[in-house]
């Protein structure tokens, strides 16, 4: 079982995401925000389920309605530390 650890860059997104939820569409916040944590955690069990990228990478597609989120996150510790990196809403181009 892998321990899911959120980098300061991660918290920021997930806190800028957040607030803009509650902004545009208050009354889906709470269960988006619990969508993207709820799959976070999935990483728990299942490290490996998200989509490889370049340099060790992976991305974990959140579905959401039409579109979703995604987070790209890497494994530490021979695969003992799930570490979120980002965070962004599937419309938002790159990460960084």
């Amino acid at each position: 079982m892998a321990k899911v650890v959120y980098s300061a860059a991660a918290l920021e997104d997930l806190e800028r995401l957040t607030e803009f939820l509650v902004d545009e569409f208050p009354e889906r916040a709470p269960e988006t925000i619990g969508l993207i944590t709820g799959a976070v955690t999935m990483l728990e069990a299942h490290p490996l389920i998200g989509r490889p990228l370049s340099h060790g990478l992976r991305e974990l597609v959140i579905s959401r309605g039409r579109s979703g989120y995604v987070a790209m996150y890497s494994l530490e510790d021979n695969g003992e530390v799930a570490l979120v990196l980002r965070i962004r809403h599937q419309r938002e181009s790159g990460y960084f």
